[in-house]
């Protein structure tokens, strides 16, 4: 059975966002005084008194840099939360944020959406990934909040 892991933002990543957002806005960290918000730096929700941060992120176009392809109009940004100063990062023995209805959006090598599924029940959740990934066209999958759309995380074919 094949595991799959989360991919946090990565330390670059993180660095760059603390400074100014894709967007080119600086960081204004905040007080989280309720907690719950779902951190993309150490993925697990933040806890009430924690600094956080929301950044705008252009995950698909990082990625897109990496590889050397052009995402085109595919190549979205949005809103995530991260710590405003460095943490340890995540500490995952499973998937995180998957307690609640997620879409698993499938990428191309080239940067292109591939389809997207919407996984509602939790414990369907790998299943969702392996049935993506059974696909040898796609290179990675974003898992996204149904809600707001937000981008969660990352999967990279294993």
């Amino acid at each position: 059975m094949t595991t799959y892991f989360a991919r946090p933002l990565s330390p670059t990543a993180l660095k760059e966002l603390r400074s100014a957002d894709d967007a080119g806005r600086r960081m204004v960290p905040v007080t989280d005084e309720d907690g719950g918000s779902p951190l993309r730096c150490c993925l697990r929700h933040s806890t009430p008194g924690e600094r956080i941060a929301l950044v705008s992120y252009a995950p698909l176009r990082r990625w897109a840099a990496e590889t050397g392809v052009d995402p085109g109009a595919y190549g979205e940004q949005g809103p995530v939360f991260i710590h405003a100063a460095q943490c340890a990062g995540p500490q995952l023995e499973s998937l995180p944020f998957v307690n609640a209805r997620r879409v698993v959006r499938r990428y191309s090598a080239e940067g292109t959406i591939l389809g997207g599924q919407l996984v509602e029940d939790t414990s369907l959740f790998a299943t969702a990934l392996r049935e993506a990934f059974a696909d040898p066209a796609v290179a990675l999958v974003h898992v996204r909040a149904v809600e707001y759309g937000c981008f969660l995380y990352e999967v990279r074919r294993p």
